[in-house]
């Protein structure tokens, strides 16, 4: 298992607001990786990412071994996700200062035999293998429903206003559902945790090119950044790749 990642404030936010927690074991063959992109216009979007990402790696710690199956797994991370959940609604209500804060979260958590991606809001997780490149979460978006709906394609929403308008969110209300997905990660291939910040400057395919065919694969974070960067970088940009 290897793992490589970055994070930085862009050129335009005075703060990262986002948090990335990575953590593998490769004596127990177990990696875990959280990324949370705190919401840029709520109070305290920081102090939302680093407490949800925080509490769910050390429920996720304390309930998972690298014997643990599929169905283990995804309990594990649902229930992680609402400590985390729980944690960052109640600082926000006691806390004059983060009242208003969330965060989305994406996590991807991967044994000898079992790997569960969850989600919640628009940050990604993305499947890559020679043979191509597929998003595997959904975004809780504005702009996301709708595509659904047949209000705008896909080409339209980049150009569509409203981008960071997010339907989930960690840490807003009492209770949140996050999206589940189990997946099959063979030897070789790869899954990429990445925030808006990236996904809105880059594409998928520029994404699976630095990953699978740049010159070096542990230097791919590193170029994506800097593309997000010569592109601007309104947001705080974060990523994790992950090969199996």
């Amino acid at each position: 298992m290897d793992s490589w990642s970055e994070s930085d404030k862009g050129l335009v936010r005075k703060d990262n607001e986002d948090a990335l927690v990575t953590y593998c074991d490769d004596e127990m063959k177990l990696a875990l990786f959280v990324l949370c992109d705190g919401m840029g216009g709520a109070r305290a979007g920081g102090t939302a990412s680093r407490l949800a990402a925080d509490v769910f790696v050390n429920a996720i710690r304390i309930s998972v071994t690298a014997e643990s199956g599929l169905e283990e797994i995804t309990a594990a991370m649902t229930d992680a996700l609402k400590q985390a959940n729980a944690a960052v609604f109640s600082r926000s209500s006691e806390d004059p200062n983060c009242r208003g804060m969330g965060t989305t979260l994406v996590s991807l958590l991967a044994t000898r035999e079992s790997a569960v991606v969850i989600n919640v809001g628009d940050s990604r997780a993305y499947f890559l293998n020679p043979y191509g490149i597929r998003q595997i979460t959904r975004d809780h978006s504005v702009i996301e429903d709708m595509i659904d709906r047949g209000t705008i394609t896909r080409d339209q929403s980049k150009f569509t206003p409203g981008k960071n308008l997010i339907t989930r969110a960690v840490g807003t209300l009492p209770e949140v559902e996050g999206d589940v997905f189990p997946i099959t990660v063979k030897e070789g291939e790869f899954v990429f945790l990445c925030s808006d910040g990236l996904s809105n400057m880059v594409s998928d395919q520029e994404i699976l090119y630095e990953a699978l065919r740049g010159s070096d694969t542990g230097s791919c974070c590193k170029r994506l950044l800097s593309l997000a960067i010569e592109r601007g970088a309104p947001d705080n940009v974060s990523m994790v790749l992950f090969r199996k």
